[in-house]
């Protein structure tokens, strides 16, 4: 199984579910989070004054797979949160070696 972690930016999170969900992707967890990449933030005016904001504003979008789901998951995403911008997000993988439903006590894949 894997961990697929998806840094996105807000305004595409309902393409981004939409994808996963037609492509049978039953879950996901979704954090707000801050950070800058290559962008190094952006300057703002505000009342007619500069400033740089150096977090910006994403979501981490979080989903377990099995192996053989990885590739599809990662072109979903990739096809839904892209805008071909500076700024899209970036996709991590790792592995995960073991689930727990805690309601049930089921282990693994029954877990998903």
């Amino acid at each position: 199984m894997k961990k697929v972690e998806a840094i996105i930016r807000p305004f595409k999170l309902d393409e981004v579910k939409i994808a996963l969900v037609k492509a049978g992707i039953v879950g996901m967890t979704i954090s707000e989070v801050r950070g800058f990449g290559r962008q190094k933030g952006q300057t703002e005016r505000y009342r007619g004054s500069e400033y740089t904001v150096e977090f910006l504003q994403k979501l981490k979008v979080e989903i377990v797979v099995e192996d053989t789901q990885v590739d599809m998951v990662i072109k979903k995403l990739t096809e839904a949160a892209r805008t071909g911008e500076i700024g899209d997000g970036k996709i991590f993988v790792s592995p995960v070696e073991q689930i727990v439903r805690i309601r049930t006590g089921e282990k693994n894949l029954e877990a998903i």
